[in-house]
């Protein structure tokens, strides 16, 4: 991407004079953004709420091919800001920041998702977050819900690459303040990533990390279904017209992506099928026609890590498109072997009961861990 060939201070000077200011909206709002070098940014707009839907920033993402994000935004819901904060890292994004916007509070946590993070000095704000939330509790509630918030975000911090010595100075200064962050303390607390000139001691580590976490924009495909068949529907919705139907191997482009579903066109027409029944080339689960024993998905590498590194069957882990991790068995493959396996673990206990087979069209890559089997 050409964002990788830039420089920490090219990337800022491009957008400080391609930025316009622009009041936050109330909740999240996406601009798209091309500058004259050519480089791909979607700008999050506006302070981060609950109810917001992400899978339109997915969206926004995937049909513009943006290579990385900018913020405009005072804050809002902090577990608003770390799901998108691991979107965007789900998605390989990069994040800049700079000081004609605004980045404070909890979209300091959305910042942090970012695989490559750029800064202007004072421009990025923090301060201790506001537990609205509690409001009503009774004490004991509002001290839990405050101590599981706490715990989440240094989780987060610690995924991202972030220390999270960054809360304890976050912590001193009232919700009501806000504390901006100079170049040296965003490098001091990794909110920022080393440039390519200076690059720092775990670098190589980090940027391994990352690179194993980068989802490909899916752009040539297969049909992929249970059924055999998948049928092509008038729009992103199952409840829509079914424009005509195609058979397992059948040849693919992927346009666009709507949420769940694939905006396709396929022997001479257009229109849409589920991410889920659709083979793509550009992932490296690149075994057409195989088969997987899912057993479970988690939310973060950690987690996948840990059951995988502790079952007493060996276990793979592997990266989906929606940014979660898909906990499978591992098996040489190849004469509906994943079948019969699967009644026998079923059988013995050794898998929980919702274990299924699967064509696993939506893992990315195995993350974790090669064949590794626990003692226990």
């Amino acid at each position: 991407m050409k964002l990788f060939q830039m420089s920490c201070a090219a990337w800022l000077l491009v957008l400080s004079t391609t930025l316009f200011a622009s009041g936050a909206a109330a909740h999240l709002t996406y601009t798209k953004l091309t500058t004259s070098e050519g480089l791909r940014f979607v700008i999050v707009n506006g302070s981060f709420d609950a109810d917001d839907d992400l899978s339109k920033f997915r969206s926004v993402v995937i049909s513009y091919h943006a290579e990385a994000v900018n913020f405009d935004s005072p804050g809002g819901n902090v577990k608003k800001a770390i799901e998108l904060g691991r979107l965007i890292r789900s998605l390989g994004l990069n994040t800049v920041t700079v000081r004609t916007k605004e980045c404070a509070s909890a979209c300091s946590l959305a910042f942090l998702g970012g695989v490559i993070r750029v800064a202007e000095a004072g421009s990025i704000g923090v301060h201790k977050t506001s537990f609205s939330d509690t409001k009503g509790m009774r004490v004991e509630e509002a001290v839990a819900a405050v101590q599981a918030i706490t715990a989440d975000v240094i989780s987060y911090m610690t995924d991202m690459g972030a220390d999270p010595g960054l809360l304890k100075l976050s912590l001193q200064y009232d919700s009501d303040d806000i504390r901006y962050l100079s170049a040296s303390e965003m490098k001091q607390y990794r909110v920022t990533t080393p440039d390519e000139e200076e690059p720092g001691p775990e670098s190589q580590v980090a940027s391994n990390v990352s690179a194993s976490l980068q989802i490909p924009i899916a752009q040539n495909g297969i049909v992929q279904h249970p059924a055999g068949t998948a049928p092509l529907k008038a729009s992103g919705n199952a409840d829509s017209k079914t424009v005509a139907k195609f058979a397992n191997g059948s040849a693919l482009d992927i346009k666009g992506r709507e949420g769940d579903w694939y905006q396709v066109s396929i022997a001479g027409q257009t229109g849409y099928m589920h991410h889920t029944w659709v083979w793509v080339r550009e992932f490296e689960e690149n075994q057409f026609g195989r088969r997987y024993i899912q057993i479970k998905s988690v939310d973060n590498l950690e987690a996948a890590r840990s059951i995988v590194l502790n079952s007493k069957i060996p276990l793979a882990a592997h990266l989906t498109t929606n940014g979660w991790f898909a906990i499978t068995v591992k098996t040489p493959g190849g004469n509906d072997i994943e079948r019969s396996l699967l009644r026998s673990l079923l059988a013995s206990h050794a898998i929980p009961k919702d274990a299924v087979v699967t064509f696993g069209n939506t893992y990315v890559r195995e993350v974790c861990c090669s064949a590794v089997v626990s003692n226990k």
